[in-house]
């Protein structure tokens, strides 16, 4: 590099790189350019800004605010001797027992008109059961308090596939279990009424009343619940028997038999962990009576929060179990990178899960469908399925019936009365379209 400066230097003279110089200079603004004086920069500063554009404002999020008083323990909780049988021994010190029959709210009971009691003897005597036998069925003598195994327990499990993928465990009680749940659902649990967006296993709701307040929205928006029933744990569960004024001690029996503790050996298909954490906690399980009532009292709280979200955009909201459905006009469809983030952040709240797979938002383009009902124009039934059981009547008129009961239903005919009236429900006009051919089939 020396040499060549100077080869250049002998030949060209300095005047190559004076200019060269010059050209660095003329590139680096000086000081004053760089940095203007005092009074160049209030000019500046004086000079008229923008008007920034206005901010729309959006309601902010609100946790749900509940009044938490503290229990009078002196009362509702007194250690000591045992004061009736089948009472919780007192861990900390050996020979006492818990009394937890003494917080019982009698006004909260006359409310709803339920049954009244407050020690194991007295709710076994509702059963119309003997003690030891209403305890056999909350486990209460097993290790874990769980059973040993399959053939001990009182439910029996069945692993189904889901279409959507993984598998759904079906936990059947069994007949005397069954009795128990059917008497806590008929003479309790159905007496406390539910929130209105809540449409599924209602007493006067249905698929079609779920899907009504959607009809002719610019958007739907779809979520689901992942695992609704096996994410409700027996903590949330004794928390809804205690909500109707029950004691402690009455609202922990009614738990126990309203959830389900599956033995730890049972097979789970896979070999997935994720199954074995979902549903080795005591929780609801998904085939007792109890349990849709049970989870639409403990979903009160996210249905509250969500219709009053949705509220406020002014969009409305519904629930069919673990459907989750939001509608609105275009003002809410361009609101929805702000919408769904809440609705998120008050699922993952009340301790529930949304499954990313089954989010749908539906513009009126496309086909909108509620539980099933399509809802763009009017409650009616997918295209699809109308042409598939206009078709098997039509086969049922040729050929017979016989030749179109492939899933073997033992009472078909009924079967097909049934699909026609729900179809009525939907769409009177093709309802009786199809009652014409069922009317012209020949039954043998």
């Amino acid at each position: 590099m020396l040499l060549l400066e100077l080869l250049k230097r002998l030949l060209f003279g300095s005047s190559a790189v004076s200019s060269k110089k010059r050209v660095v200079e003329a590139a680096v603004p000086r000081n004053e350019e760089r940095f203007p004086s005092s009074e160049a920069s209030v000019a500046v500063a004086e000079r008229p800004r923008k008007k920034p554009k206005e901010e729309q404002t959006w309601p902010i999020l609100q946790p749900l605010r509940r009044e938490r008083t503290r229990p009078d323990r002196s009362s509702a909780s007194t250690v000591g001797s045992k004061q009736y049988p089948l009472a919780f021994p007192y861990v900390v010190s050996e020979g006492n027992y818990l009394d937890l029959s003494r917080d019982t709210n009698r006004e909260r009971l006359d409310r709803w008109d339920l049954p009244y009691f407050e020690t194991p003897t007295q709710l076994a005597e509702w059963f119309n059961l003997p003690l030891g036998q209403l305890a056999w069925l909350t486990d209460r003598f097993t290790d874990g308090k769980r059973p040993v195994d399959q053939k001990k327990a009182h439910y029996r499990y069945e692993w189904r596939k889901k279409r959507s993928g993984g598998y759904r465990l079906i936990e059947a009680p069994l007949p005397l279990m069954r009795q128990v749940q059917e008497q806590i659902l008929d003479e309790i649990l159905d007496r406390v009424p539910t929130h209105e967006a809540a449409h599924g296993f209602c007493a006067g709701r249905s698929v079609v009343t779920n899907a009504e307040p959607h009809v002719g929205q610019t958007v739907v928006v779809k979520f689901d619940l992942d695992n609704f029933y096996t994410r409700v744990r027996y903590s949330r569960v004794v928390a809804i028997y205690r909500s109707f004024g029950y004691s402690r001690e009455v609202a922990i029996w009614l738990a126990k038999l309203s959830t389900s503790a599956i033995p730890a050996n049972l097979d789970f298909p896979g070999q997935q962990p994720k199954l074995l954490r979902l549903f080795l906690p005591r929780h609801l399980p998904q085939g007792a009576p109890t349990s849709p009532c049970l989870a639409n009292l403990v979903a009160f709280s996210l249905d509250v929060r969500l219709s009053g979200l949705a509220k406020s955009f002014g969009a409305t909201y519904t629930r069919y179990g673990d459907d989750l459905t939001i509608s609105g006009d275009e003002s809410f469809l361009r609101s929805l990178r702000l919408f769904i983030p809440l609705a998120h952040q008050i699922v993952r709240q009340e301790r529930f899960v949304l499954n990313g797979k089954k989010k749908q938002v539906r513009r009126r383009m496309s086909q909108q469908k509620v539980t099933g009902v399509v809802v763009n124009d009017k409650t009616n039934i997918p295209r699809k399925e109308f042409d598939r059981l206009k078709a098997i009547l039509h086969n049922c008129v040729q050929h017979g019936p016989e030749s179109q009961n492939r899933d073997q239903h033992p009472n078909f005919r009924a079967h097909l009365r049934g699909r026609i009236a729900y179809v009525q429900q939907l769409n009177e006009h093709r309802g009786n379209k199809l009652l014409s051919l069922y009317e012209a089939i020949h039954w043998s």
